[in-house]
């Protein structure tokens, strides 16, 4: 049997905990549909984040193959001196949006990708190899990016969606109930009472006559 509320068996308190019920029920179906809509937009934004994890292996494992063939033709030392060359990307800002209720970053940032004068390096002095590793680690970039606002996206819907559970959880099994429960023995005590105070007037009642008819 749920726990009951410590409430006064009266009237009042039974109106008012049928007002509640109905509150707590309506609240129930949007957390309800809140829930569901959030665990929708978890995975389609979830898919979308195994394919960009999946497209980033392919590429990092594609611009390490430039790396190495790079080291082979250029050389170690001119490919270091070219990487200290490369001048600063732009800044990321990192705003935020709003998802189903639930904020969640927007990383706001240019593309990483550049011709060669943007670079820094000397292309004379380079191997054309050394442009094909700059290319591929600036696809990795723009995509390490985007994968990092989605999977940062995917942590705090996760969180939203346990927290909301809780509540649903929450008032389905437990809130719901005891105040459902405690409807229930209001009104039964109500009608104990009603009934003690028929069976008491009835007693005045055959008092009274049984005294009006000896009196007479």
């Amino acid at each position: 049997m749920a726990e009951l509320l410590n409430v006064k068996p009266t009237r009042m308190e039974l109106l008012n905990l049928k007002r509640r019920i109905t509150l707590a029920k309506k609240g129930h179906k949007l957390l309800k549909d809140k829930q569901d809509a959030l665990i929708m937009e978890f995975f389609t934004i979830y898919d979308e984040a195994l394919s960009l994890r999946e497209e980033l292996n392919k590429k990092m494992e594609s611009a390490f193959d430039a790396l190495l063939n790079a080291q082979l033709e250029t050389g170690t030392l001119r490919l270091k001196e070219a990487a200290l060359s490369v001048k600063p990307n732009h800044e990321i800002e990192i705003k935020q949006r709003n998802v189903m209720g639930v904020s969640v970053p927007l990383i706001e940032a240019e593309s990483f990708r550049r011709n060669v004068q943007e670079r820094g390096y000397s292309f004379v002095s380079t191997d054309p190899s050394v442009d094909l590793v700059a290319e591929k680690f600036e696809e990795v970039l723009d995509l390490v990016v985007r994968l990092a606002e989605v999977e940062e996206t995917l942590k705090r819907l996760a969180k939203e969606i346990e927290t909301t559970k809780r509540r649903v959880n929450a008032l389905e099994y437990i809130i719901i109930p005891r105040m459902e429960a405690t409807v229930k023995f209001i009104k039964q005590r109500l009608d104990e009472m009603e009934r003690e105070n028929f069976f008491r007037l009835k007693r005045v009642k055959a008092l009274i006559e049984a005294r009006s008819q000896g009196g007479a």
